[in-house]
């Protein structure tokens, strides 16, 4: 899908800025061998090219229904009925990257209803934590608990992190057990995806480093390109 420009309250510099900053602050916080075990861990999952398994355009994406922050069902098929969706895959509440990101998508709502689209937002945390992370950020879309990594599964997105990368963020207070209500220690890779309304995906990002993520900017552009047989 080719891109067009298209402004939001959130530039892709900002939003960039941002996660650069984050990395630096997380740099300068975390213990030197945490920080080469994390990125060692991230390395290791690229070069496995694992993250190219990911479903991409022109894919029907796999229906799913999950539980909200509230525990109310929400089903991909039904709001798909209203317009289309941007559905994106975090890894939890954890995550400073994934923090900055759903703050930045919630900016991008007004521009989003323009074009009809439903942000979504799945990640593996159990529902209580699903809750927190909504609550605390007074995100006013839907955030999903996706139990066991079933459906970014099926979307291609969940691997193991691999126990050094667990074992290293569990000594800094992230269990991932305890966030996501399981004994294994896999994880969606960041992933968006726009979703017309009959059910295939018109276009995605899917990156094996959780360092990065889809521009706003960038979403907004590729929504704006979903054919009118796509769009409401």
């Amino acid at each position: 899908m080719s891109a067009s420009r298209s402004s939001s309250s959130t530039s892709p510099t900002t939003f960039q800025q941002e996660l650069a900053a984050t990395a630096r602050h997380l740099a300068s916080v975390l213990p030197p061998a945490a920080s080469q075990t994390i990125d060692g861990g991230i390395a290791q999952v690229a070069a496995a090219g694992l993250a190219r398994h990911a479903l991409g355009a022109g894919q029907l994406a796999p229906d799913f229904t999950l539980p909200d922050a509230s525990g109310a069902p929400v089903a991909l098929a039904q709001l798909l009925e209203s317009g289309p969706v941007v559905l994106f895959f975090y890894r939890g509440n954890w995550c400073p990257y994934c923090n900055v990101q759903l703050r930045a998508y919630q900016q991008l709502l007004p521009e989003l209803a323009r074009y009809g689209a439903t942000l979504v937002a799945v990640s593996p945390q159990t529902p209580d934590f699903t809750s927190l992370t909504a609550s605390e950020k007074s995100l006013s879309f839907p955030v999903l608990s996706d139990a066991g990594n079933g459906v970014a599964r099926h979307y291609g997105l969940a691997h193991a992190v691999g126990a050094p990368v667990a074992d290293t963020l569990r000594s800094v207070g992230i269990d991932l057990s305890a966030y996501n209500g399981t004994s294994d220690d896999e994880l969606p890779f960041t992933a968006t995806f726009i979703i017309g309304t009959d059910g295939v995906i018109a276009w995605s990002w899917v990156e094996a480093s959780f360092k990065h993520r889809a521009d706003p900017e960038a979403i907004l552009a590729a929504l704006a390109q979903v054919p009118l047989g796509q769009a409401a």
